[in-house]
């Protein structure tokens, strides 16, 4: 991973996890964070950008690039009007767009709806050389990567992330996925998107409780790996969820960062990737029990503090540690605590979890800030204890945000 600048260094900006230091082209002019995905068969660097700022639309033609003739819009019904506009400017720059509307939030993610994108694409006549371009929050992100993951076994993505889950989370790092009756995301495909447009203009009509939500990744990113994002919480939380603020674009350009070195390690998920899945385990779990109607920030952020509460009962975490997660997650109006009466239904989630090995439970756990490790959960029990240390009574528990 490294960010590099769209002009000439500036000294004074923050350092980035990694050494990587984040430039732009002036005040309000993007920063450019670059993801390696590896060495080609010629032992050159591969990777994508991912820029963050304002107004990049006008930066999509470079990223689509000179080889593709047409291009799928892929876009939610919320979001009607700005897929238009991606469209017309696309076809302003000469290739031949075409658009796909797709249901909202994780109603989009079935097989239904990527069939139906396939089928657009076929009609429309779309080869190896062709591309999709994304546009919605991280819903639209999975489904879209999964579809240009499998038509004709991969064409180019571009992800125009519109949210700031999509943003820090599901934009980057190329994990594309549908959802099953049995699970969320337990289909899908590793396909890296050709770039990435995080433009903060969009996030200035967001609905507040999808920010809020959207900063559970955040944080989670500051756990795992810069704690510099937990301190900026801890010392303005109500400027973390605010659009217009420069601490949000700094959470964000160093959630970015954070995701990008580590992808750059390990992209195909095999070992230090899993870190990502911090709080991720019970978070699936939950939304599997609420069938989806939990946005997925809430959900991470009461798998988090379980994560913390159960690394502490096995002898792994400090005090100081798991009550900062519960103080910094609360500071932001997120939940730290969810139903006393699912307990069974969450079970039977985290049971298909796919970093489980066969019948072994295996959890992203904390020994410290910044020291996360897969660990085997040696017997069930210990995780229905650790659930009492969360678990509220229904009308009290956790709502969704």
């Amino acid at each position: 991973m490294s960010t590099h600048p769209e002009s000439a260094p500036t000294p004074q900006e923050p350092t980035h996890p990694g050494g990587a230091t984040p430039e732009r082209a002036g005040e309000t002019g993007p920063t450019r964070i670059t993801v390696g995905t590896g060495t080609g068969q010629g032992g050159e660097q591969l990777g994508y950008d991912v820029l963050v700022g304002h107004g990049l639309l006008a930066r999509l033609p470079e990223m689509v690039g000179p080889h593709a003739e047409r291009v799928l819009v892929i876009h939610p019904r919320a979001l009607r009007a700005t897929g238009d506009v991606v469209r017309e400017d696309l076809e302003n720059a000469g290739y031949r767009a075409v658009v796909a509307e797709i249901p909202d939030a994780e109603e989009g993610k079935h097989i239904q709806v990527a069939a139906f994108c396939w089928q657009v694409l076929g009609q429309n006549s779309f080869t190896r050389s062709d591309a999709v371009v994304s546009v919605g929050g991280g819903a639209v992100t999975d489904a879209a990567g999964f579809v240009a993951a499998t038509w004709l076994r991969g064409v180019r993505v571009v992800h125009m992330p519109t949210t700031l889950l999509g943003m820090v989370d599901a934009a980057v790092g190329g994990k594309t996925g549908i959802n099953t009756a049995e699970g969320k995301n337990l289909v899908g495909a590793f396909h890296q998107p050709a770039g990435v447009l995080a433009d903060l203009d969009t996030l200035l009509t967001l609905p507040r409780n999808e920010l809020v939500t959207g900063l559970a990744e955040v944080v989670k990113c500051g756990f795992v790996a810069d704690e510099r994002i937990l301190e900026i919480v801890e010392e303005a939380p109500d400027q973390a969820s605010n659009p217009h603020s420069p601490r949000l674009r700094e959470l964000i350009e160093r959630a970015i960062a954070v995701k990008a070195r580590i992808v750059g390690r390990d992209p195909g998920e095999s070992g230090d990737r899993e870190a990502l899945n911090y709080g991720h385990t019970l978070a699936h779990a939950v939304e599997l029990a609420e069938r989806y109607q939990w946005r997925h920030g809430a959900a991470v952020s009461v798998g988090m503090v379980f994560a913390a509460e159960l690394a502490r009962s096995m002898g792994r975490l400090d005090d100081a540690t798991v009550d900062r997660h519960h103080r910094i997650l609360s500071s932001l109006g997120l939940p730290t605590t969810y139903r006393d009466d699912r307990w069974n239904q969450l079970l039977e989630g985290i049971r298909r979890d796919k970093k489980n090995r066969g019948d072994r439970l295996r959890f992203v756990l904390l020994s410290g800030v910044g020291q996360p490790a897969t660990v085997e959960i040696p017997d069930a029990s210990i995780l229905y204890a650790t659930y009492q240390e969360i678990a509220a009574a229904p009308e009290t528990g956790a709502i969704q945000l």
